[in-house]
């Protein structure tokens, strides 16, 4: 829970979980997306893992790890894989529009 906590304070900046409820950027943000956590009777480790379901239910959690997965550095071998997992997708929807053409084609020409 706590990495989720951290993810979210270091992609929208400073936030403390401390005395204060929240700060009000990070408020602001739960209250555009529509997240509120109550933190009741100081059990801080319980609103984490409400937050942490409701951002997985509003799509929020893919949000904050590509934006993690875009500051963090990528080894050059990972670069490679995702590569050639790219360019594998990219040749797979080639040849398949290649062959959707053809589909059509045939059915254009064969038609009176």
């Amino acid at each position: 829970m706590n990495s989720v906590a951290k993810n979210v304070c270091s992609i929208f900046g400073n936030c403390s979980f401390g005395g204060n409820n929240s700060s009000p950027l990070l408020s602001s943000l739960q209250q555009w997306r529509g997240i509120k956590v109550r933190v009741r009777g100081g059990n801080v480790e319980q609103a984490l893992q409400i937050m942490q379901r409701k951002m997985t239910s509003t799509g929020m959690e893919r949000l904050v790890k590509r934006q993690g997965q875009q500051t963090t550095h990528l080894k050059n071998s990972e670069k490679k894989v995702l590569a050639r997992k790219n360019l594998d997708r990219r040749l797979k929807s080639q040849d398949l529009a290649r062959k959707l053409n053809s589909i059509l084609l045939k059915k254009i020409r064969s038609s009176p």
